[in-house]
């Protein structure tokens, strides 16, 4: 699946999907989940972001990025069920590269692929892209709280 021309969840309605708040929400857009089962999200870098230093997205900002983009997935699929959004937290990053820091103005484009999901852990790959080009690449290990959710 290539990006799509239209975002199926906006950045109005982003926070309905993920536990955090602004001024720490990292995606602006949810393209869906395609027929090959990967998530794809948008992010445009701008100048007031807490995670710009030197006119760039910083590795820390990038890592919450890709967590966010992994959050607005679960939130996603939870919201499908009728259910309400469920807190995570990153348990690992693993396999971290980081090609660029992307500079502001720049619009990121993450892929999730769920490598494995066990109880309350979902091991994923992600791949985030600006122009088609590599960013950041990494693994990561997400645990997903029962009984814990996000505020409205």
């Amino acid at each position: 699946m290539g990006v799509p021309e239209k975002a199926l969840i906006a950045a109005d309605e982003i926070v309905e999907y993920i536990p955090q708040r602004p001024p720490i929400v990292m995606a602006d857009a949810f393209y869906g989940i395609g027929e090959d089962g990967c998530a794809r999200s948008g992010l445009t870098v701008c100048e007031d972001n807490i995670f710009v230093e030197e006119d760039a997205l910083s590795e820390c900002g990038l890592i919450e990025h890709i967590a966010q983009s992994a959050a607005l997935r679960a939130g996603y699929m939870d919201r499908s069920r009728g259910e309400k959004v469920r807190l995570g937290y990153i348990g690992a990053v693993n396999d971290l590269k980081v090609h660029a820091l992307p500079p502001v103005g720049s619009r990121l484009v993450t892929t999730i692929a769920v490598e494995q999901a066990v109880m309350n852990v979902t091991l994923l790959s992600a791949r985030t892209e600006c122009g088609g080009k590599p960013v950041v690449e990494c693994r990561m290990k997400i645990y997903m709280e029962e009984g814990w959710y996000a505020e409205k």
